[in-house]
C-alpha cells in the first residue's frame, strides 16, 4: 500500500516558504498528502517536522533540472500509487530593473524557472493527472499578467506566459478530464518581495498587502470549483484585467503617470540617472 493511502495529494513546487508553504500547510490541515518540494532544503525539513513525516513527502529540487524533475516525481508518485490530485506550479523568481540594464543571464534564469520549469513540470506530470479523476493542473501567474509591468518586465512576460498556457491547456486537457487554471496574486507577502515594500504598501485597494495564506485559499477553493479559469488574489485585480482587456492603452497611461507603481518608477529612474 502506498504511504498516501486513499488520501487525496498535492505535488507543489516552491514550498519551502511563502505561497507554497502556506499551501502545503493548509492542504496537510485537510488530510491530503503533500508532496513539497523546493531548493530549500531547511524550509522543507521544518515543514515536514510540522506536517509528520507520514504525511507528506519532501525533495529538493531545482525546475530547471529535467532529470531531477522526473526522478522527483517517480519518487513521488511511488507514494501516491501513480496518482496526482492536483499540481501545484508555484516555483518563481523575481528580477528587476529595467530591461536595457539587466544582465541577460538573470533575465534567462527568470524564464528558465518562472516559465520553461513550469512547462516542464507539467509535462512530467501529466501522467499522473491523467490516471486521477477530477485532477487540476493549477499554476501561479500573477498580477502583472493583467498589463506587461515596468521594472519588472522578465517577470511580467512569464507570467502572461502562464496566463495563456493556462487557457490553452484548460481546453486540450478537458479531453483526459484534467482540469487547468491558475492564481493571479496582487502583492503578496512573501520573501519575494523586495526589501521595505511592505512598509510601503497600501491598507486598501488592489494591491494592498495579502496574506501568503489568501493565495492558498485560492488554491483550495479553485480544486472544488471546477468552472473557474482564473482566480484572482484579491478579487479586484481581475477589473484590472479587463481594464488592460478592454483600454491597454488607458491602463498605460495610469499605471506610468497615476497608478501604484508610478512612484517605484520615478525611484528607478532617479537613481538611474544619479548613478551616470
Amino acid at each position: 500500500m502506498s504511504q498516501a493511502d486513499t488520501r487525496k495529494s498535492i505535488f507543489i513546487t516552491g514550498a519551502a516558504s511563502g505561497m507554497g508553504l502556506a499551501t502545503a500547510q493548509l492542504f496537510a490541515s485537510k488530510g491530503w498528502f503533500v508532496g513539497a518540494t523546493d531548493v530549500n532544503q531547511a524550509g522543507l525539513d521544518a515543514f515536514a517536522k510540522d506536517a509528520g513525516a507520514d504525511n507528506c513527502f519532501t525533495s529538493v529540487l531545482d525546475v530547471r533540472d529535467g532529470d531531477a524533475y522526473a526522478q522527483v516525481l517517480k519518487d513521488f508518485a511511488a507514494q501516491t500509487g501513480g496518482t496526482l490530485d492536483l499540481l501545484f506550479n508555484n516555483a518563481g523568481i523575481g528580477a528587476g530593473g529595467f530591461f536595457d540594464e539587466m544582465n541577460f543571464d538573470d533575465v534567462m534564469a527568470v524564464v528558465n524557472i518562472n516559465f520553461v520549469g513550469v512547462m516542464r513540470g507539467i509535462h512530467l506530470a501529466y501522467p499522473l493527472l491523467r490516471a486521477t479523476p477530477n485532477s487540476l493542473c493549477f499554476t501561479t501567474s500573477s498580477s502583472s499578467a493583467t498589463f506587461g509591468m515596468p521594472g519588472i518586465a522578465v517577470y511580467s512576460a512569464t507570467k502572461h506566459a502562464v496566463k495563456g498556457l493556462t487557457e490553452a491547456l484548460s481546453i486540450e486537457f478537458a479531453r483526459h478530464g484534467v482540469r487547468a487554471a491558475d492564481v493571479l496574486p496582487g502583492l503578496i507577502d512573501t520573501p519575494i518581495l523586495p526589501e521595505g515594500t511592505q512598509d510601503g504598501a497600501p491598507s486598501e485597494g488592489m494591491f494592498r498587502l495579502m496574506p501568503a495564506s489568501s493565495v492558498a485559499d485560492a488554491v483550495w477553493a479553485a480544486y472544488h470549483t471546477p468552472d473557474r479559469l482564473h482566480w484572482f488574489v484579491p478579487e479586484e485585480i481581475g477589473e484590472l484585467d479587463k481594464a488592460a482587456g478592454n483600454t491597454p492603452e488607458l491602463v498605460r497611461e495610469q499605471i506610468k503617470n497615476t497608478g501604484p507603481l508610478a512612484a517605484v518608477i520615478k525611484e528607478m529612474e532617479e537613481r538611474a540617472a544619479a548613478a551616470k
